[in-house]
């Protein structure tokens, strides 16, 4: 496909064009993708020419995931429509932006399960139980299906399980999956929709959130135990429970 590239913003040209932006940024200072992106170059299934539509589209969804990620501020993301702009997965209600930033990235695209659950995560405990379990989680576009102002791709991710995962999930429970170097892909379809600048007013994406589990689990290792913090909650609520205390507390010692 010819190139495509006269006249469009920096972020559909180059993959790393938001790291340069004068903003906030989340730990102080812009973050460093070096290992992701020689990871994505010695690992990734495509090599698309130069300026043709899937790579301006692979750049500017990578833009995209650096400001979501790491751009506190709505004001500060250059590559959506502020005006517009709403986020689904897999057929749920539409969110906002400033809903997406709030919840983060992991806790608006994986749904509950018993591996996980977003309502036991905020956006600091889920970031930091994904990427420290997968280091470098590299990202790149298959196949683009329409061009502008409606893309319509088919998109992969992945990395490789380096450390442990950590999280809770429905019923509440802390779930652990030793570290053990299983590789973890995934497939997926996204729609966005840009405007006239190319920006993204609505992202409509659609994959299964559990098969990151399920490849990182398939021996089924896990280790489930109950959070301490929410049993010692409910046996302080329990009018009954709570007067007694608990064994450690309880005067003498256990027949």
């Amino acid at each position: 496909m010819a190139s495509l590239t006269t006249d469009l913003p920096d972020y559909m040209t180059d993959p790393n064009a938001v790291l340069c932006d004068n903003a906030e940024w989340r730990y102080g200072k812009a973050p460093d993708y070096t290992k992701t992106r020689k990871f994505f170059a010695e690992s990734k299934h495509c090599n698309h020419q130069a300026g043709s539509l899937p790579q301006l589209v692979e750049n500017l969804v990578k833009n995209w995931e650096i400001e979501a990620s790491f751009k506190p501020r709505l004001a500060d993301w250059r590559t959506i429509d502020h005006s517009k702009y709403t986020f689904a997965v897999n057929g749920l209600t539409p969110i906002s932006g400033e809903d997406f930033l709030r919840l983060g990235t992991y806790n608006a695209t994986i749904a509950p399960c018993e591996y996980y659950d977003s309502g036991h995560c905020n956006w600091t405990s889920s970031h930091k139980t994904f990427k420290r379990m997968i280091p470098t989680f590299a990202w790149e576009v298959i196949e683009v299906y329409s061009g502008p102002p409606v893309v319509a791709f088919k998109w992969r991710h992945w990395g490789e399980m380096k450390n442990d995962y950590v999280g809770w999930n429905v019923d509440g429970n802390k779930v652990t999956i030793k570290g053990n170097g299983r590789n973890i892909d995934i497939e997926g379809v996204t729609i966005a929709y840009l405007n006239e600048k190319l920006q993204i007013a609505k992202l409509t994406t659609w994959f299964d959130s559990t098969l990151l589990f399920r490849q990182i689990d398939p021996d089924r290792q896990v280790i489930r135990e109950p959070d301490v913090k929410e049993a010692q909650n409910l046996l302080q609520s329990c009018p009954v429970l709570s007067t007694q205390g608990t064994p450690s507390e309880q005067d003498g010692k256990p027949e």
